[in-house]
C-alpha cells in the first residue's frame, strides 16, 4: 500500500498543478496517463478539487464545443459481448447447479438454456443468461423457465436430466408456481419477457402434472 498516490483527500495534499502532473506523469506504482487530452485533465481537476470557476469555463467551451464531453457520467451496466452479440467469455452463458448442502459441494451442474442458432453450427450447448428460480416437488421434479431462450424445462433433480421442455409465448423471467386444484397438481409461470432482448407479454402459461 502507499506506491499508488489516493484520490482520497487529495485536495488538502496537493494542488491541483500537483495533481494534474502526477496523473499525467505518473508516481510510484501509478503509470503515466499522458494519452488524455489535456481538456480531460482540466476536467478531472475542476471536479475533484471542486473549482467553481474552471468549471464554469468548461462549460463555456462545452458550449462553443458540441462535440466535447459535456461531463462525467455513468453509462450505466454494459455487457461485455462478441462481435455477433454473445457474451465476451467462454461458455457455459449460464448453468443450472444443484447444491448438496449436507457436503457443501456442488452435486450436479448443467449449461442451462440454449442459443438453437449457434447449436445448429455444431457447437456444443452454450447455455443462456437467465433471470429467475426453480420450484421443486417431493417426488423430485424440478420446473424452471428463466432462460433466454423462451422455454419451459423440467428436471430430475437427483441428476438433472431433462425430462420436458416447451417453448414459451415469452420468455419467463419469474419462478414457477405450484398449486393444486381439485386433487390435481399445476404449474405456472409468469411470462413477461422484455429483457436480454426477447420480446415482452403479458401471459401466464400453466401446466397440469399428469395423475
Amino acid at each position: 500500500m502507499g506506491k499508488v498516490p489516493s484520490l482520497v483527500g487529495v485536495k488538502d495534499r496537493l494542488s491541483a498543478d500537483q495533481f494534474s502532473a502526477t496523473l499525467t506523469k505518473g508516481r510510484g506504482a501509478m503509470p503515466a496517463f499522458a494519452w488524455l487530452a489535456e481538456y480531460q485533465v482540466e476536467d478531472l481537476a475542476a471536479y475533484l478539487f471542486e473549482l467553481e470557476e474552471k468549471k464554469l469555463e468548461l462549460q463555456d467551451q462545452q458550449v462553443s464545443d458540441p462535440d466535447k464531453p459535456k461531463k462525467y457520467t455513468n453509462t450505466g451496466y454494459i455487457r461485455f459481448k462478441d462481435h455477433e452479440g454473445y457474451p465476451a467469455i467462454s461458455p457455459p452463458w449460464g448453468t443450472l447447479s444443484a447444491i448438496d448442502i449436507e457436503n457443501a459441494r456442488i452435486k450436479w451442474q448443467i449449461p442451462f438454456g440454449e442459443h438453437q442458432e449457434l447449436s445448429k453450427r455444431g457447437l456444443p450447448v452454450t447455455g443462456t443468461e437467465n433471470y429467475g428460480g426453480p420450484a421443486i416437488t417431493s417426488n423430485g421434479l424440478l420446473f424452471i423457465a428463466a432462460s433466454q431462450d423462451e422455454h419451459f424445462r423440467v428436471f430430475d433433480q437427483e441428476d438433472g436430466t431433462l425430462l420436458y421442455q416447451s417453448k414459451l409465448p415469452a420468455a419467463g423471467y419469474a419462478t414457477p408456481s405450484i398449486y393444486t386444484v381439485n386433487g390435481k397438481q399445476f404449474v405456472v409461470v409468469a411470462c413477461g419477457g422484455g429483457k436480454l432482448g426477447t420480446r415482452s407479454g403479458d401471459y401466464y402459461v400453466a401446466f397440469a402434472l399428469p395423475e
